[in-house]
This record gives structure tokens, C-alpha cells and sequence, in this order.
């Protein structure tokens, strides 16, 4: 559409896509899944998991948004005008903004622990921070609406001077924390059984469940099927290399999650606590490490505590923001409405979801849908279900409804990328025939994990 603006060169493009795939998928849901599911083994086949699976299915994502420089709505419309494909869109216009909801409870966590590290006396109180803090009624929706808050001023300032701004600055900050908190973790005492643990395999422990969760982490880390890669790359200028963008996102992702591995695992064995400890390693359990780190250096493991959260803050509004952007670039180029006007209705939609996602872990507990609180029910529906299916269209539009030669077209710039060209026919084959099975199978052991 005329007037659309787009990042400003191939830089800002693959630090606005790595921000949307770098977030809490990595510091806070890859070190308890590597935990949960054997260290070093699980960390291989996530990793050629996101070679021959994810990035496969982000190339498509890219594909789809590159060529129709359209929202994940209109882009359907646009590359299969009259067909139903649009309404299959639309659902990826919808997942997000449900992810969005809960996801923001969470972030609004992240700024609440951030908050108490900063005053004395947060080390000694942190066994009953979390379960006092999540279930309180007011103190999670004050953060959650703050958390939404900073999301939406960032997306309301627009593409170049708010999202690729935030990113361009924003990532920087938080690899330097996290290797800050990596480097101090592998001095602690104790640290060497976690750096093994997460370097020397034991594939005895392998089974289907570590496959199928290493898969479903390379999924979800990259925030695929969602329609955040494609509402950022519909942003990307046509000359830009879509290869080199997608696979340095991966790349970049990667390189996080491994190094937040290391920020947290040697901790975890330095105090002695279960590395499978499960969704509340960070929130619930690591805490305990700073109280065990005080009694050596107050002064440092209150650094340490206030980085650390704070990362976790930086990590989680990245990827926010790319999800706010979904929607936003829906009611402004669909519905016509002002970027500011679309903003509010985004902020509206996903605060009174939100409120609801965080009261059902506290005083609305007792509400319940398919057995489980609004919280669980959202995280489930989304992760489970909407990003495999989502995923499972993106891979079906490009290798089955576009025509292969505008595929390629697209892909390669017209033939004017040699190594593109190169690699063409095996990724093509990967999308049209590998990736949908792959995704088929994920989500039917999803219905039985």
C-alpha cells in the first residue's frame, strides 16, 4: 500500500527478526526443557531441528511476506486473490494477540521481580516471592498493564523509530547481560557438573518425547506460525537477502538459547538444585541461587539478581512487540483505522485477555475451561494447537499454492544470488514435502504429550 514503511536496510530487518524470535522462549523455556529432558542430547536435536525443520518454515514465512509486502491477512488475499486461503490468515492475525495476553502476564512478572531485585532484602525473601507475587489480585495486573504499556509506545512509534530503534539497541543490551550472567555462573563453585551436563550427550536418555519437544522448542523459540516473521518481512525491502536474513535470525537465536543455557544450568548444579525443575526455573526456583550467592558476596548476587531480571524484561518485550505488530498492521491496512487508533484497540483487546489470563492463577482460579485456568487454557490452545496448524499453512501456501517459479523468483532475487540459486531445490523439497509431515506429526503428538 502506498506510503507502507520498511526497515531501513538489511541490518535493522534482521535485528527486528531476531528480536521477535529471541524472547522468553530462550532464557526462560530453553534451559528448563534442555533441564527437563537430558542437557546436551536434547540441545543437538534442537539444533538440527531449527536447520532442517524451523528454518525451513521461517524461509516460508519470509517468502509470503516479502512478496506481498502485506499484513498475514492481506498478504493471502493478495498472492491468492478469491480464494479462502485469507481467512486462513486471519487466524494468524488472532494467535498472537491470544499469546500476547498471557505472555504479557508473564513479562509483567519479569518487571515485578526486576522491581524487588532492586531493593535489600529481595535475597532473603525469594521462596515465597513468586506464588505471593502471581496470585496477589492487583500487584500482576499493575505490571502486566505496564509491560503492555511500553509494547504498545514502542509499536506506536512506528516501524523504523520504534520497533527497528528499539531493536537496534535493545539486543546489543541484553547479549551483553546475558553473557555477564553466563560468565559469572561458570565461576561459581560447583559449576563444572552443569557446563557437562549441557556438553556431553547421553543419547540412551533420548526418546520420541525428547524429539518431539526438541522439535516443538525449535518452534516456539523462533515464534513461527504466528505470523510475526511475515508481518516483519513484508517490512523488508525487495532487494534484501531473505537467506542470509532468515538464517542469521536463526542463527542468532541459536546462539541465545545456548548462551542462556550456560547462564543458567552451571547455577542450577552450583546450589545444588534439580536442573528439571520445570516452567518455575526461573521465577520459582533460580531465585534460590541468589540467596546462596549472598552469602558469599551480598553486593554481587544483588548485581547479578537485577541483570539477570533485567534481561528477562528486554527478552520478553522484543518479542512482544513483534506480536503487537500482527495485529496493528491487520486494523491499519485492512480496516483502515490510524496506526495510533489500531494501537489502542490492540492494548484494549489483549489487557482485558490479559487481566483475565493472570486473575485465574489467583482469585478466578475456580474458572476453568477444558479443565484448565484462562492462563493455562491460552498457552495451551496457542502453543499446542494455532502455531503447528499456522506453521502447517505457511509451508502448505508456499510449497502447494504458489507457483514454484514465483517462489524462486522471490527467493533468489530473480536469480541474482548464486548461493541462493544453489540451495533452491533442497530447501524447496524441505518445504513442499519434508516440513509439512514434520509439523503434521508435531501437532498430533501434541494431542497425546
Amino acid at each position: 500500500m502506498s506510503g507502507r514503511e520498511n526497515f531501513a536496510g538489511a541490518v535493522g530487518a534482521v535485528m527486528a527478526m531476531a528480536g521477535s524470535a529471541i524472547g522468553l522462549g530462550n532464557i526462560w523455556r530453553f534451559p528448563y526443557m534442555a533441564g527437563q529432558n537430558g542437557g546436551a542430547a536434547f540441545i543437538i536435536i534442537y539444533l538440527l531441528c531449527v536447520v532442517f525443520l524451523s528454518l525451513p518454515i521461517m524461509l516460508s514465512e519470509t517468502i509470503i511476506g516479502r512478496s506481498s509486502h502485506s499484513n498475514a491477512f492481506g498478504a493471502m488475499e493478495k498472492i491468492a486473490p478469491g480464494t479462502g486461503w485469507k481467512w486462513m490468515g486471519l487466524l494468524t492475525v488472532i494467535s498472537p494477540l491470544i499469546i500476547l495476553s498471557f505472555y504479557s502476564v508473564v513479562g509483567g512478572w519479569s518487571i515485578g521481580f526486576a522491581v524487588k531485585s532492586l531493593y535489600p532484602g529481595f535475597d532473603n525473601s525469594v521462596s515465597s516471592v513468586f506464588g505471593e507475587f502471581s496470585s496477589s489480585a492487583w500487584k500482576p495486573l499493575i505490571c502486566h498493564t505496564i509491560f503492555l504499556l511500553v509494547t504498545a509506545v514502542v509499536v506506536k512509534a512506528g516501524i523504523r523509530n520504534g520497533i527497528e530503534k528499539f531493536n537496534k539497541y535493545s539486543l546489543p543490551l541484553l547479549f551483553v547481560l546475558i553473557v555477564l550472567i553466563a560468565v559469572y555462573s561458570l565461576s561459581l563453585p560447583g559449576s563444572e557438573e552443569g557446563v557437562k551436563y549441557l556438553v556431553k550427550p547421553d543419547f540412551s536418555q533420548v526418546t520420541s518425547k525428547t524429539v518431539a519437544y526438541a522439535m516443538g522448542q525449535s518452534f516456539f523459540s523462533l515464534s513461527l506460525g504466528v505470523g510475526t516473521i511475515l508481518t516483519y518481512s513484508s517490512y523488508i525491502k525487495k532487494d534484501t537477502d531473505i537467506l542470509k536474513a532468515s538464517a542469521s535470525t536463526a542463527a542468532f537465536d541459536m546462539l541465545f538459547a545456548l548462551i542462556a543455557g550456560f547462564a543458567v544450568m552451571p547455577a542450577v548444579f552450583a546450589a545444588g538444585i534439580e536442573p528439571g525443575a520445570g516452567p518455575g526455573l526461573i521465577f520459582e526456583t533460580l531465585p534460590f541461587i541468589f540467596v546462596k550467592m549472598s552469602a558469599i558476596s551480598p553486593v554481587l548476587s544483588h548485581i547479578v539478581a537485577v541483570l539477570f531480571f533485567l534481561s528477562i524484561v528486554i527478552a520478553a518485550l522484543t518479542s512482544s512487540i513483534s506480536m503487537y505488530e500482527v495485529g496493528t498492521a491487520y486494523l491499519v491496512e485492512e480496516k483502515h483505522m490510524s496506526r495510533n487508533k489500531a494501537v489502542a484497540v490492540i492494548f484494549a483487546f489483549t489487557w482485558i485477555l490479559g487481566i483475565l489470563c493472570s486473575l485465574s492463577l489467583g482469585p478466578l482460579s475456580g474458572l476453568k475451561i477444558a479443565g484448565l485456568c484462562v492462563f493455562d487454557f491460552c498457552d495451551v490452545l496457542t502453543s499446542n494447537y494455532l502455531m503447528t496448524f499456522g506453521a502447517l499453512l505457511y509451508v502448505v501456501f508456499v510449497g502447494w499454492k504458489m507457483k514454484r517459479q514465483t517462489v524462486w523468483e522471490d527467493f533468489t532475487n530473480g536469480g541474482r544470488q548464486d548461493i541462493n540459486v544453489k540451495v533452491f531445490k533442497p530447501l524447496y523439497f524441505l518445504i513442499r514435502y519434508v516440513a509439512p509431515i514434520v509439523v503434521i506429526l508435531i501437532f498430533l503428538s501434541n494431542l497425546t504429550l
